[in-house]
């Protein structure tokens, strides 16, 4: 028996609408015949695909990640503005594909726009440097009378972007990135470069790089020693953690959550060690502005084996389970239940490259499984994470150790009182719950579920747009006790109330 405790009273924070944001890279098919395709039967005025923009805006994201991911740390962002005919094709190195610049920082920033997305902007501190950044900047939102903010004007754009949130790089503790650096390195010049930023706008949300994974040899140190130098410089320090299941260890698998909460708190654990030495009131939250299912291992030949490639090659299009949905669901309740720290979250990728969506050229867009449990959160997901209480087994796996068999996240309108309700079970026998709110009172209306037994395999497109969330199974009331019976293997949604 497994039993829930939260009550009103009792909570985190709110949640960042920001967590619900996905990534956008120039990498196989995200940009070219994914958001942007100009001979697609739906392309707008300006190239971009109305198919994949409602699949996007139904996805709920809030945030889009923008240019990259390793491409950024080659990347030359002048080449790409200003009239597309003059613009010149460059090689990527971190995916070795030909990148033909079509679409760049003006198309980009405007699509955004256009869909009510908040962008955020990485910068190139790989082969590049602080000159680079700040003249971006300065594009993006400077006022006209500056050279940089004057060549934005002349390509169209009056008045600025405004963008918000910039990364300062990108997985620069990687030895696969262009440019990469050791942890003294790249503080200082994140650093350095921060504080030129904010020199040309003081308003801006500025990310360092953590680490790439917590099994990166260099976590901990990396971030201890990034920080040393640019604690007082930047808001945020990134996250970036995708899961797989390996060898058919589904139990691992169902207890990635686990550890993708662990590596969180570590990560604030060391962030909070430098305040602390500082003796500063100011805490740095997470960008955990890369997530996902995504098989790594087992299927990506990595990119040093691939091939130079033009034309939007079809690189890492995963197909995803309703195994992986659930997990995914599950990492989502994680990113809620970290509230208090985490101010920022991507999906990475939006389109094709491990996406929620995947789209054919000139042919339909559909939701992967994965867009299901990402779509209900990020609609249900509102006001204030809860701290809730679960009380419940344990399920042994090879990798994580034992972890629990239960695992639950909820939020509440503080004014309306309307409560999600957002519940994993990682075992493969269907568990009884009872939802306990002492003082308090709750109403379950209903729920949908994501279950790994239910169609949606590894079958394609065609099994994919057969997929989708179910019915929960009933809640049973009696008196002020609520009864929740689980699917095996599932993440269920619930919607009701708490006062």
């Amino acid at each position: 028996m497994t039993t829930i405790t939260l009550h009103p009273d009792f909570r985190l924070g709110p949640v960042d609408r920001r967590v619900f944001g996905s990534f956008v890279e120039h990498l196989g098919r995200c940009v070219y015949t994914g958001i942007y395709e100009p001979d697609h039967p739906t392309a707008d005025e300006h190239g971009f695909r109305r198919d994949v923009a409602d699949l996007t805006q139904e996805l709920g994201a809030t945030v889009l990640r923008y240019p990259g991911g390793n491409f950024v740390s080659n990347y030359v962002w002048e080449d790409a503005v200003g009239p597309v005919e003059q613009r010149k094709p460059f090689l990527d190195l971190a995916w070795r594909t030909v990148e033909p610049n079509l679409v760049g920082t003006d198309e980009f920033l405007q699509y955004c726009e256009r869909e009510g997305i908040a962008p955020m902007m990485a910068v190139n501190l790989g082969t590049r440097g602080i000159e680079a950044a700040i003249a971006l900047l300065e594009y993006c939102n400077g006022e006209a009378g500056t050279k940089w903010a004057d060549l934005r004007i002349a390509n169209g754009r009056e008045e600025p972007y405004g963008v918000a949130l910039w990364c300062l790089g990108n997985e620069m503790d990687g030895p696969w990135q262009i440019g990469h650096k050791d942890a003294h390195e790249y503080g200082r010049l994140a650093a350095a470069t921060g504080r030129a930023m904010r020199q040309v706008d003081p308003s801006i949300e500025l990310v360092a790089c953590g680490s790439s994974s917590m099994m990166m040899d260099t976590f901990g140190e990396w971030e201890r020693t990034v920080l040393s130098y640019c604690y007082d410089v930047v808001d945020h320090i990134s996250m970036h953690a995708y899961y797989e299941e390996l060898d058919g260890d589904r139990a691992s698998f169902l207890g990635s959550a686990t550890a993708m909460a662990t590596f969180i708190d570590r990560v604030a654990a060391s962030a909070d060690a430098i305040g602390a030495e500082r003796r500063s009131d100011k805490q740095i939250t997470i960008s955990f502005d890369e997530w996902n299912v995504w098989y790594l291992v087992s299927r990506f030949v990595g990119e040093t084996n691939l091939p130079i490639q033009r034309d939007a090659p079809r690189i890492i299009e995963d197909v995803y389970s309703a195994l992986d949905a659930v997990v995914v669901g599950d990492m989502l309740s994680t990113l809620i239940n970290h509230a208090d720290r985490v101010a920022v979250g991507c999906l990475a990728q939006l389109v094709n490259v491990i996406a929620p969506i995947m789209t054919e050229p000139g042919g339909p867009a559909w939701r992967q499984t994965t867009f299901h449990p990402f779509a209900t959160a990020a609609r249900l997901a509102r006001g204030d994470a809860l701290q809730v209480k679960v009380d419940t087994g344990t399920l042994t796996t090879a990798r994580h150790g034992d972890v629990p068999a239960v695992t639950a996240a909820a939020t509440v309108d503080p004014e309306t009182g309307a409560l999600a309700l957002f519940v994993t079970n990682r075992t493969d026998v269907e568990q009884t719950v009872t939802l306990r709110t002492p003082g308090a009172t709750a109403r379950l209306d209903g729920g949908s579920a994501v279950l790994a037994d239910h169609v949606g395999p590894r079958e394609g497109r065609e099994a994919a747009e057969a997929y989708g969330m179910v019915d929960a199974l009933p809640v049973a009331q009696e008196g002020d006790a609520l009864t929740l019976r689980l699917a095996p293997e599932s993440w269920t949604a619930f919607t009701g109330s708490l006062r």
